[in-house]
């Protein structure tokens, strides 16, 4: 019994030390004109290379302007409502906002530990954030599954409507729950 506890405490450990991602990170948010561009950069992480059609998506991205986001030199990027998902990950995702998907179509691989190569940006209605979820395919430089691919999820900031913009919904919303508060009260008076 104590054997196949090590072996398999070894297994999951070497697995933990195999994993590698892509990581997105927002860089900055600056005005752009009645907008906002919000400016993500990236890595990819030792263990890990990006090859041809490997591809990272940030999702529900709030306000997003039509035909506003960039892909620096060798990566193109996509916009759609749901999607483009690794299989082996579950983020959520609202089918209501965009999501930006940027796919690496340069043919020179870029081998981890390394930056993704540029700036990617879209420009949203909206200035403050949320967080929400990215996923990313890359592609294993190492060991055993070497050349297989690798999915990752985590959490980024993305815009969302500012508060201000939500208290009016907010007040309708706790308002309608306020009117209940005297038929709960009968209910708990009458058991």
């Amino acid at each position: 019994m104590k054997k196949t506890y090590f072996l398999g405490l070894i297994a999951f450990a070497t697995m933990m030390t195999a994993r590698a991602d892509i990581i997105p990170t927002l860089f900055s948010t600056t005005p752009s004109g009645s907008n906002f561009t919000w400016d993500y950069t990236g890595i990819v992480t030792a263990n890990q290379t990006v090859t041809t059609n490997d591809y990272f998506t940030i999702y529900d991205f709030g306000g997003y302007v039509a035909g506003s986001a960039t892909a620096p030199v060798g990566w193109i990027v996509t916009v759609q409502l749901l999607g483009i998902t690794p299989s082996d990950v579950n983020p959520a995702d609202n089918p209501s906002l965009f999501n930006l998907t940027w796919k690496y179509v340069g043919t020179t691989p870029l081998v981890g530990q390394a930056d993704l190569g540029g700036q990617f940006t879209a420009d949203s209605i909206y200035k403050d954030a949320t967080r929400a979820n990215f996923t990313a395919q890359a592609t294993r430089s190492d060991g055993p599954q070497a050349g297989t691919k690798v999915d990752n999820i985590g959490m980024i900031d993305v815009p969302v409507p500012e508060m201000s913009a939500l208290l009016p919904i907010l007040s309708v919303c706790g308002a309608g729950l306020l009117s209940l508060v005297p038929s709960f009260l009968r209910r708990r008076q009458d058991s």
